[in-house]
């Protein structure tokens, strides 16, 4: 009688998916060194592969019209989602297929660049260390670009990287916002001519209630502004990022739709809001019609 041979690999959680670089998993200290999860490596390997799930679908449309993707990760911070994506997706799609990761902080560039040239990624994957706005006229980056995502840029850096989504022409666009308070700072301003003009501005009468609508109504504005450039827009809850009050996802695909009527929305309700001084951040192709 023959016995099954034993092996000395280990078992793999089950979390983790098929192909996936255990060494990567072990760098980005997902993984210990004997392959297994603890609670919170756990959590945020659901996160990564939760927003990987919204993302794989806009990497194979625009694979199915041109060879090579690209993907700039604004805010990336230790490049989590970046190298993510790299290992499932585009390490096996050949050249011209590009990640490019974002973020301000020189060390953490470094460190991401270091690790991209340890796993053998180094060819696909970029780190620069500019901010957001800087991207957006650097010579680093190509002149057009087909996904741009930016999660968690802090307050006006998510509208910076919608402004370099627009300019590099982008067909995708994946955004969870955070810590939008320029609004909210416009609603105070204001607050003390806008409250006799109309009943509906005791939405933002109390401190916190300014603080909450401010944070809503920059996400309506930025929905409308993407739409009046001709992008389909879709928000959702990032339903796997429980431990996180910055939920809201917005999906943006570039349809080339009609663009007069949200351009019309967006100019009134900054206009109902006395937030006319907003109008050069969300810009539209029609509004100095």
């Amino acid at each position: 009688m023959k016995h099954a041979k034993h092996t000395n690999t280990p078992e793999l959680p089950p979390e983790v998916r098929p192909g996936q670089s255990i060494e990567l998993l072990k760098e980005l200290h997902i993984l210990t060194r004997d392959g297994k999860l603890n609670q919170d490596s756990r959590r945020k390997l659901k996160q990564v592969y939760h927003l990987y799930n919204f993302i794989e679908p806009l990497l194979k449309d625009v694979q199915a019209t041109k060879p090579g993707v690209s993907l700039v990760d604004h805010g990336a911070g230790k490049s989590y989602l970046g190298f993510i994506l790299y290992d499932l997706f585009f390490k096996g799609h050949g050249e011209g297929a590009h990640v490019y990761g974002i973020e301000t902080r020189e060390e953490l560039v470094q460190k991401s660049t270091e690790l991209a040239a340890r796993l053998g990624f180094g060819g696909g994957m970029s780190f620069l260390p500019l901010s957001v706005a800087e991207s957006t006229t650097s010579s680093q980056l190509p002149d057009t670009i087909d996904i741009v995502t930016a999660l968690h840029a802090c307050n006006t850096a998510t509208d910076d990287a919608i402004d370099f989504a627009l300019k590099k022409k982008a067909k995708h666009m994946v955004l969870v916002p955070c810590c939008q308070a320029e609004v909210a700072t416009l609603l105070r301003k204001n607050k003390g001519k806008d409250l006799g003009r109309s009943a509906l501005t005791e939405i933002w009468r109390h401190p916190i209630h300014t603080r909450e609508f401010g944070s809503q109504i920059t996400n309506v504005l930025r929905c409308l502004q993407l739409e009046s450039h001709g992008y389909q827009v879709t928000v959702t809850e990032l339903v796997g990022w429980e431990h996180s009050m910055k939920n809201e996802l917005i999906v943006a695909t570039y349809k080339n739709l009609p663009r007069r009527r949200p351009t019309e929305r967006l100019q009134e309700v900054m206009a109902e809001l006395g937030l006319d001084e907003m109008k050069q951040r969300f810009y539209s192709p029609l509004s100095t019609d």
